[in-house]
């Protein structure tokens, strides 16, 4: 695939732009993107080599936006953006040999389960909580395992570590957000890094779209700065419901298979 027609290109950058500003406050981007690729007709390994080039325009952006405002502390941070990258090195060299067909079926489950968590959890708010696991245990453990799975699937990675830095860390949800879009940035460049080798990045595509990534993720960012909890919260519940409806909508989905729908 050489070419793509000047209206593709529009509907593309519009699909980052949207990406990018749900993705900066919620995660969950990848499964706009992803699927705009495909209706283009991008074919799907060339689809998840070019995601990783366009979500770096988008964590990148949320991430500079965060940490002027002194949401994260990016050179403290950056052992731990460094062990999700080296996760999503791993992971994209599995993508390129090992179909994701177990991780698709279990995305819905994971996702439901986390909307859940957010949900029926009352007292979560910007306010740090107790901390369960030191910033050392958590750059070692964590941050690589879902680089991992970023490298491999993608979509979801964002409200993943949402999760573990809430649960786990003790972070606010700003602080949680602000800490996520670092360690995507990470992930990101290192499965790109994977699929770059493997010659499956689109760079025309990837750079429009990563210029509509970098501009959603600066007014997405903004505006969750703006408004905190009450905006994060819900939008993640909403979103971590919609990815796990998205991925249930496809007759193909592993999950529906093994049940029989």
């Amino acid at each position: 695939m050489t070419e793509v027609a000047l209206h593709t290109l529009a509907f593309l950058f519009l699909a980052a732009f949207i990406a990018g500003f749900i993705d900066a406050i919620a995660g969950g981007g990848g499964l706009i993107t992803i699927p705009a690729m495909l209706i283009a007709g991008i074919p799907p390994l060339e689809t998840l080599g070019t995601n990783k080039l366009q979500g770096m325009f988008g964590s990148a952006s949320a991430t500079i936006a965060y940490g002027r405002k002194g949401h994260v502390d990016l050179k403290k941070q950056l052992p731990m953006a460094s062990m999700a990258m080296f996760g999503s090195m791993v992971g994209a060299v599995i993508a390129t040999h090992v179909p994701g067909d177990v991780l698709k079926g279990l995305m819905p489950i994971l996702l439901v389960s986390i909307a859940a968590y957010f949900g029926l959890k009352p007292n979560i708010s910007d306010v740090d909580s107790q901390q369960r696991l030191t910033p050392f245990v958590f750059g070692l453990t964590l941050a690589p395992l879902v680089g991992l799975y970023d490298g491999v699937f993608g979509p979801g990675a964002g409200s993943f570590y949402m999760l573990a830095f809430v649960s786990l860390a003790g972070f606010g949800l700003l602080k949680a957000t602000a800490h996520t879009k670092l360690l995507n940035f990470g992930s990101n460049i290192g499965a790109f890094i994977i699929f770059l080798f493997n010659g499956v990045v689109l760079w025309k595509v990837g750079l429009i779209m990563g210029f509509g990534q970098f501009l959603g993720a600066q007014t997405g960012s903004k505006l969750a700065m703006k408004t905190g909890a009450k905006l994060i919260k819900p939008l993640l519940i909403i979103t971590c419901v919609g990815l796990a409806g998205k991925l249930l909508m496809d007759p193909a989905n592993p999950l529906r298979v093994w049940i029989g729908l």
